[in-house]
């Protein structure tokens, strides 16, 4: 496997930046925001295969699937920093998005690169996770051929979950048999093979765009309010009020009552105001609507027309 790395995109020397070690601060800063340019560009190339990966997640998660990341090293990290911030964002369940990482959780802040070359450890972290023909596995590999990320997306297919590859390399190993394969052109990197510069920044823009759409999908945003969020500390209870005070146009003391009377729940507390429901039938209308505010409060018009 080693003997043809030197061909892949990803390691290859780029020209443009030969004589780094000879430029400036200000040089080589400008040469990498240049560079960088190129990652917005490679994610447009691959939107259809992104739009349909959420499509299938989006699915997922309606009936009750989970989302699990798994990578090894940086795309591991980024993997388990995106699960991570579903629960706060959105509301999730720790467990309805998860990231597995090479190693363990102690692969986040010390590098266990050799976790990456063992496929049976991929496959052994899949059947831990308990992935069935519900969930989402999302495969992601820089290089498109981490035998730890491979090992994990056949165990995967197996169990016959929907599998989708993210790799920043063309006609990458890990695209072979999964459902949607994500592959990010971004080229050679500043610094020769170290993904964690533009390839990373094409991962976790991608990433975003996965958890953040899916979500929407599934009706954790009305409007472009996260109205699913957890106002866990003083900053999202804050947010919070906000959100409802943008969407009804009540006023901050009005916002601080209503959500009192909603438990904290930001969706409650809409639908309770735009319909003018009790906080028990505006839960039971929730409810009806798969928990989503816009048909929440479309319910009600419905039912209110002549």
């Amino acid at each position: 496997m080693g003997e043809n790395l030197h061909q892949l995109q990803t390691e290859m020397r780029n020209a443009s930046s030969e004589r780094l070690d000879q430029m400036s601060a200000l040089e080589i800063v400008t040469l990498m925001n240049r560079e960088d340019h190129k990652v917005a560009l490679a994610v447009q190339q691959v939107l259809p295969e992104v739009a349909q990966a959420v499509e299938l997640i989006a699915q997922a998660l309606e009936k009750g699937g989970r989302l699990l990341y798994i990578g090894a090293g940086t795309s591991g990290r980024l993997g388990v920093l995106d699960a991570a911030e579903c629960p706060p964002t959105f509301g999730t369940d720790p467990a309805q998005v998860r990231g597995i990482i090479a190693g363990g959780q102690s692969a986040l802040t010390v590098a266990v690169e050799g976790a990456e070359d063992s496929s049976a450890l991929g496959q052994e972290d899949i059947r831990e996770a308990g992935v069935t023909a519900g969930d989402v596995v999302v495969g992601i590999a820089a290089s498109g051929r981490t035998p730890y990320v491979i090992g994990a997306l056949e165990e995967a297919k197996k169990r016959q979950a929907i599998t989708i590859s993210i790799a920043c390399n063309p006609g990458s190993e890990i695209d072979h048999g999964v459902d949607v394969c994500i592959n990010l052109a971004v080229g050679p990197e500043v610094v020769t093979g170290s993904t964690r510069l533009k390839a990373g920044s094409a991962t976790k823009m991608v990433l975003n765009m996965l958890t953040t759409a899916s979500m929407v999908r599934v009706g954790k945003v009305y409007g472009n309010w996260m109205v699913n969020v957890q106002a866990t500390n003083h900053k999202l209870r804050e947010r919070a009020k906000q959100i409802v005070m943008q969407v009804t146009g009540i006023k901050y003391p009005e916002a601080e009552i209503l959500i009192a009377k909603a438990a904290g729940d930001v969706k409650l507390a809409i639908v309770m105001q735009l319909t003018g429901l009790p906080k028990e039938a505006a839960e039971e209308r929730l409810q009806r609507a798969g928990y989503k505010v816009r048909q929440a409060i479309e319910l009600g018009e419905a039912s209110e027309a002549p």
